[in-house]
């Protein structure tokens, strides 16, 4: 059995009491106190995960932008330097490799930031197609991230000793110092709620962790794990690779066309154009369960008693006291309001098509990892 890999918090979560479980390879806290008390403050005030575990990968060079529009579902060489912008690596069939948020760090920089079961194959996809002049290097073991979420977040990095970064816009980031530990921070998440993003060298991660923590008691700021980041992600519809994104599924199908440049040429356009002229197959839809049952992730969809699909995510909503879930049915289907069931355990539970994100509002963010 392969053992394990530990972030640079991984010993910190254990004392506070994290309960710690396998997660793409690495060894991270699912939750402390409860995943719904979690959940609630990063809705309601602040709370801060741990997310070390993602890929960083840097590239570097003049050629830097246009390897990264090829790579790149959106132009990425038109982004200004202090800019993010989300965006999905995709294969030459159309499917999606992985998504992903790329930041601009120079005129020549770029980083990105992958799913932490795929950096491996991101680091390969990249080094596969990077022209021989852009540098491609992996930065994810020397860096630290963490994620802290919530109405406030701002409040609790002034109080750490970071500047006022309440102005900084949604998808911009700037270079600054935390509670004395230099930081790169980003107004991004992936809990549909305001918040940042923090990157700092692994070394600085628990000095910056445990000072947020401090900061963070008098707005209530809870440390949160991996239970709340995905119920959170859920209420915002926002999609996990290998659940709503995989190989085989284009952007398209998973309502991602927004963050698709097809008038632009990069690997996998010519066949998601000519998958979208085919005609779609299926669609990811949202829905709520109407009785009693939680759709889990791989549960049959069913309409007037046959299967037409199969759910992608579901769970409680703590924030709307109902399950919820995302599902891939035919595109007759999709229409608001469409009664279906949901199989749980060998009886069909009543559920209905809904809109998307579940939790409205500023608070329902956009993908962003």
């Amino acid at each position: 059995m392969t053992e394990l890999r530990r972030t640079p918090l991984a010993a910190l979560h254990e004392r506070l009491g994290g309960r710690m479980v396998p997660f793409a390879g690495f060894a991270m806290p699912v939750q402390y106190s409860s995943i719904v008390e979690e959940h609630r403050a990063a809705r309601v005030t602040a709370a801060l995960f741990d997310v070390s575990h993602m890929g960083q990968i840097a590239l570097a060079g003049t050629a830097a932008g246009d390897c990264a529009d090829r790579l790149c579902t959106r132009a990425m060489s038109t982004l200004a330097p202090g800019r993010v912008r989300y965006a999905l690596f995709c294969n030459e069939a159309g499917g999606v490799v992985d998504d992903l948020t790329v930041y601009r760090t120079g005129e020549d920089a770029y980083l990105l930031c992958v799913n932490a079961a795929n950096t491996a194959f991101d680091l390969a996809w990249v080094q596969q197609h990077a022209p021989a002049s852009v540098a491609v290097r992996d930065e994810s073991q020397e860096t630290g991230l963490l994620a802290l979420q919530g109405p406030a977040s701002a409040a609790v990095l002034a109080d750490a000793g970071g500047p006022a970064l309440g102005a900084l816009r949604r998808f911009h980031f700037a270079r600054t110092k935390v509670a004395g530990v230099r930081v790169l921070a980003s107004r991004t998440g992936y809990t549909g709620a305001d918040g940042f993003e923090l990157y700092c060298a692994a070394r600085d991660a628990v000095a910056l962790f445990e000072a947020l923590l401090g900061a963070g008691r008098a707005h209530h700021l809870l440390p949160a794990g991996l239970g709340a980041r995905d119920t959170l992600r859920l209420e915002a519809a926002l999609p996990l690779y290998g659940h709503e994104l995989d190989a085989d599924t284009t952007p398209l199908e998973a309502g991602l066309a927004r963050f698709v440049e097809l008038g632009r040429e990069f690997l996998g356009a010519a066949a998601i154009r000519r998958r979208r002229d085919g005609g779609p197959t299926r669609a990811l839809i949202g829905f709520e369960v109407i009785d009693r049952g939680i759709a889990r992730a791989g549960y049959p969809v069913l309409a007037a008693g046959a299967r037409v699909g199969r759910v992608t995510s579901g769970g409680p909503s703590p924030t709307l006291g109902r399950a919820i879930g995302l599902a891939y049915v035919p595109p007759a289907l999709c229409a608001v309001g469409t009664a279906l069931e949901i199989e749980v355990r060998g009886r069909a539970i009543p559920a209905r098509v809904v809109e998307t994100p579940f939790v409205s509002g500023e608070a329902a963010g956009r993908p962003s990892r």
